[in-house]
């Protein structure tokens, strides 16, 4: 095991597990001694079962099924979704739990999560604001990996600015028809199904309707479970917002159904992690709708939040990566070169900052606290580490970074689109002086004429 210098550390008050939270608590030193033998659990299982070679490029036709069998092995095992509860396939782990496996699973080198975006995504979503039907019906065959996901937010043109799409549902019989072209989805050109939002037409339902088909059903047990580690959505500006957030609609659809269309992005190393969705009068359920109609703006807040927060880049990949690039310097490096040793110091100490950062975010929500804008000081933090990390290795590297396959040159490669994929750092550092310093909002008035 990778020491990763920080004690499973108990978290006492309400129990925070995985993704959502609930009422039982973690405290004391039983608490810990649990956790370590999970933590011994799954080093173990990782030690006997990921494969000795790295599997092909999760962006390949080939990698992406062999990545799909992984997930299927890591569900037999019930380590797939170890956050959620027994009932869809889950542990009811707690979040010390979930960080614990998640640094293991890094220190292994285990493979990507080909359905992290149905599982650190859509799945906290449909626990926070799906119906039961929608969570009996998706959450099973998205933790067995039978349905992988995609996410279809951005358009041609609304990146950063999510809220000027203009992909449409219309109203029709017993649902809604989808127009409109998103881009840039991340794992649409090998996924199944995809969530994104829509713009209701004029002609739609209104934003004020109750969710389609009235109430979710209630468990005999009595309301959902969810699975724990979950901030509840806080209300701010992003649920107050009007114009152009009004009237949006989260819905999902299957990347097969008639009338869609996708069409692979090709990267610069040739391989396809994206693609454009093209949707000409897709029909989609009312089943298929999250929320209520209009609604979708407060819900994408709610997704949002797990991909810059806790669920997307927990500190497990940072540690594991901080103690490759020790490791490197230790083999490759120059003792007099001083500069260089600072770096490596500087990313080994923010890997560590950011790890203690995430358990005090642990313990926020264990005392009823919320994963609201603060989530964007942590998607800073972890997408600059992520560069400096890795510009650090290639510098150690030399000329030798640059041959093709290298891991460090493919890492690199990716974390240069960290600053810009689940909302732009320009954006971030908006919402951090707005919401979390109260400085005066931007004036977005258009500039007069000279």
């Amino acid at each position: 095991m990778t020491d990763t210098g920080v004690t499973d550390t108990a978290v006492t008050g309400t129990a925070v597990t995985g993704t959502a939270v609930t009422g039982t608590a973690v405290t004391g030193t039983g608490a810990t001694v649990h956790v370590g033998e999970f933590r011994a659990e799954v080093r173990d299982w990782l030690a006997a079962h990921v494969p000795a070679e790295p599997l092909p490029s999760v962006d390949t036709a080939e990698g992406f099924e062999r990545h799909r069998e992984w997930e299927r092995e890591l569900a037999a095992a019930g380590l797939a979704v170890i956050s959620w509860p027994a009932e869809y396939g889950g542990r009811d782990a707690s979040l010390l739990e979930w960080l614990a496996f998640e640094e293991e699973y890094y220190a292994a080198g285990a493979p990507a999560r080909v359905g992290q975006n149905g599982l650190f995504l859509l799945a906290p979503t449909l626990f926070a604001h799906g119906t039961r039907e929608q969570r009996d019906r998706l959450l099973p065959p998205m933790a067995r990996a039978d349905e992988i996901w995609a996410q279809a937010w951005s358009e041609p043109e609304a990146g950063s600015d999510l809220a000027a799409l203009r992909s449409r549902a219309v109203a029709t019989d017993g649902g809604w028809l989808l127009s409109g072209t998103k881009t840039w989805s991340s794992r649409a050109a090998f996924a199944d199904r995809a969530f994104g939002l829509f713009r209701v037409s004029p002609g739609g339902r209104p934003p004020g309707d109750p969710p389609l088909g009235g109430p979710a059903p209630q468990s005999p047990r009595g309301p959902a479970r969810k699975p724990r580690g979950q901030a509840p959505s806080a209300p701010g500006a992003d649920e107050r917002a009007a114009g152009k957030h009004e009237g949006l609609t989260y819905l999902l659809f299957g990347l097969r159904d008639p009338g869609v269309t996708v069409r692979p992005i090709r990267q610069l190393g040739g391989e396809t992690g994206f693609a454009e969705i093209f949707l000409d009068d897709v029909f989609v359920p009312d089943a298929n709708v999250v929320g209520a109609p209009g609604e979708g703006w407060r819900i994408a807040m709610s997704t949002a939040s797990h991909e810059r927060g806790l669920s997307l880049r927990s500190p497990g990949r940072f540690l594991a990566a901080a103690a490759r690039l020790v490791e490197l310097w230790q083999r490759t490096g120059d003792p007099a070169d001083t500069a260089t040793a600072q770096r490596v110091a500087d990313a080994w100490i923010g890997a560590r900052a950011y790890q203690l950062h995430t358990r005090a975010t642990a313990a926020r929500l264990a005392d009823g606290g919320t994963l609201g804008a603060e989530a964007s000081l942590g998607k800073v933090f972890w997408s600059e580490l992520d560069i400096a990390l890795h510009e650090t290795a290639l510098d150690l590297l030399g000329p030798r970074a640059e041959i093709r396959g290298e891991r460090w040159l493919e890492g690199y490669l990716f974390a240069l689109a960290g600053p810009i994929y689940a909302g732009t750092n320009e954006i971030q550092r908006t919402v951090i002086a707005e919401r979390l310093l109260g400085l005066p909002r931007i004036s977005r008035a258009p500039r007069a004429a000279r």
